[in-house]
């Protein structure tokens, strides 16, 4: 059985924000890049069926420019198999790259799709969702527990109030939630083996999809920080500050 696995090159989580100057987007000049999370514990989930020998075969997709590779590189030294980089200098939206993964699931027929539930930089959550109406086929979002048996899938995933089970036919799209599991430590000398894996370079705009983005970005800012709190005596006061100093009334 094949796994698909995607993944994504975000900035660190433990990394610092900083807006550019004009206001246009974030600044990754100097930012700490590495795997999305969530996606990272996709990649974790693979690993241990791989491990159970439920699974034969990994596959890490990324899309992006040539640094994606890192954290493709990154993925097989956890355990992957081999991976495949599609090149794009441009930003690409949720449903072109569901488009472009739907592409390279047709070539490799994965039984399983895996990837995190969403990316923390764009926090859109929409491409497990967009690739399985593409391939017409099951899907189990916010997995935070998943059993596979048979041509099934036992997906558990945290609702409003409790927890649903779904048992999903392959193939299928699985997102992945926060309590799934928790992703290994990489010893070094996984490191260098991951150097001699397969790693294929396709130029996404080869694939047939349209690359081009219809959202557009306006302003990034910072969150306003949080006023100081203060305690008043009485609804007279509170009147008085909304008039005189905060000018709402």
């Amino acid at each position: 059985m094949k796994v698909l696995v995607a993944v994504k090159r975000v900035v660190d989580y433990k990394a610092r924000i900083r807006i550019k100057a004009d206001g246009s987007n974030v600044d990754t000049s100097t930012a700490k890049m590495s795997m999305n999370p969530f996606d990272e514990i996709a990649v974790e989930e693979a690993i241990r069926l791989k491990e159970q020998g439920k699974v034969t075969e990994i596959v890490v997709i990324a899309i992006g420019s040539d640094k994606s590779s890192e954290i493709i590189r990154t993925a097989l030294a956890m355990g992957a198999d081999r991976g495949i980089l599609l090149k794009t200098m441009d930003p690409v939206e949720p449903i072109v790259a569901a488009k472009l993964l739907k592409v390279i699931q047709d070539k490799e027929q994965a039984a399983i799709i895996l990837l995190g539930k969403q990316a923390i930089d764009t926090d859109n959550n929409q491409v497990a969702q967009m690739l399985a109406a593409m391939m017409h086929c099951s899907q189990g979002c916010f997995a935070s527990e998943l059993e596979l048996a048979d041509e099934h899938v036992t997906v558990t995933r945290e609702v409003d109030g409790g927890l649903e089970t779904l048992k999903l036919s392959q193939p299928c799209v699985i997102s992945t939630d926060l309590r799934l599991n928790e992703p290994r430590y990489i010893a070094l000398p996984n490191i260098v083996k991951a150097k001699q894996k397969p790693l294929e370079i396709i130029e996404a705009n080869s694939l047939g999809v349209d690359l081009e983005s219809k959202l557009k970005l306006v302003s990034v800012r910072m969150p306003e920080q949080q006023r100081a709190k203060i305690m008043l005596e009485s609804s007279v006061e509170l009147i008085d500050k909304l008039k005189n100093e905060a000018h709402v009334l």
